[in-house]
């Protein structure tokens, strides 16, 4: 029986899988259960997620430290309670009067070194347990917000339907950074509510993807 490689699998993850599922099949096609990601992806995201083979699970710990890039879409006039399509819209208010201006003027309080709270459905750990499992459970999990770094949060398009704005953008940061929290905080911040509605992690550490949506340019550069 061959021995399993040693070495990092960079995997195009599609939506509708978790990291869990993408680790399992891994495991199943290299026949050892030595196999990690370095950083969790939302089932419903797409794109890069690393994953470590044998002894290069211990790189994955440095990867999960490292600064990503995401192409994301956030429909603003809706929140919803996983701030992401995949949740229950619990709250909203007309947004297709927004202007472009006036959104690239709040995201910039939200970018830089910022304190973020992470969506109570998260896997950020509440009194030893998943947030996401309390949630799940019926119970309003409180977590306490923490520093991350967005290095870049740009508006690169809109289109208004009746009532709703979605906002396509592209962003830096580091890791811990919760791109559906930014959707929602952006939301908050016009009372409107807001939710990710597409998610693609474009970079993780010098790991990128090649595929690039129709609406960005090849970097995540505001100018």
């Amino acid at each position: 029986m061959s021995t399993p490689a040693d070495g990092l699998v960079i995997v195009d993850k599609p939506g509708g899988m978790t990291s869990h599922d993408v680790v399992a099949r891994l495991r199943r096609l290299t026949g050892t259960r030595r196999v990690g990601h370095g950083g969790t992806l939302d089932p419903m995201a797409t794109g890069v997620l690393v994953v470590g083979v044998g002894k290069a699970t211990r790189l994955l710990g440095h990867l999960a430290l490292s600064e990503k890039e995401y192409l994301a879409t956030i429909r603003l006039g809706q929140a919803t309670d996983t701030c992401d399509a995949e949740g229950q819209v619990i709250s909203g208010a007309p947004a297709g009067g927004l202007t472009l201006d006036a959104v690239r003027a709040a995201m910039a309080p939200l970018t830089g070194e910022i304190q973020q709270v992470p969506p109570a459905v998260s896997a950020v750990k509440v009194g030893g347990t998943r947030a996401y499992r309390l949630a799940r459970a019926g119970t309003t999990p409180v977590l306490a917000s923490r520093a991350v770094t967005v290095s870049s949060f740009c508006l690169r398009s809109g289109r208004r339907t009746g009532d709703l704005l979605d906002v396509d953008v592209a962003v830096t940061c580091s890791s811990g950074t919760y791109i559906r929290a930014l959707a929602r905080d952006l939301g908050d911040a016009f009372g409107v509510g807001g939710h990710v509605t597409v998610l693609r992690r474009t970079r993780a550490a010098p790991m990128t993807s090649a595929w690039r949506a129709p609406w960005t340019s090849s970097r995540t550069s505001c100018r």
